[in-house]
């Protein structure tokens, strides 16, 4: 009865995971490594301490990190592409930020 309870247990596991991918097209792995690196570069960019670098959006999609907004130079559009290109494990950087028009 035991050895059954546990293989019920590795069975549901096994759907839950499978679930989880069929969803997003990800693995569980996939989908905890992209939420750890958009929070590392938010991390980062609220760490520069510049306003403006709070405010943007930050998404990841199988380690390519997506920057969107808007800034108010093209030094912090570069910048913040900079921080997201240097946090571990990203393979790419979209940067989608817009250069605010003064």
């Amino acid at each position: 009865m035991r050895h059954f309870k546990a293989l019920a247990l590795v069975a549901v596991a096994a759907v839950a995971l499978a679930a989880c991918s069929s969803m997003t097209g990800k693995t569980a792995g996939e989908n905890v490594d992209d939420v750890k690196i958009t929070s590392e570069v938010k991390a980062k960019l609220a760490a520069e301490q510049i306003s403006t670098l709070t405010r943007i959006g930050v998404d990841t999609n199988l380690r390519t990190v997506y920057l969107t907004g808007t800034v108010e130079s093209q030094e912090m559009r570069l910048r913040a592409e900079e921080i997201a290109r240097g946090v571990k494990n990203v393979a790419a950087v979209v940067n989608n930020l817009a250069v605010r028009a003064q």
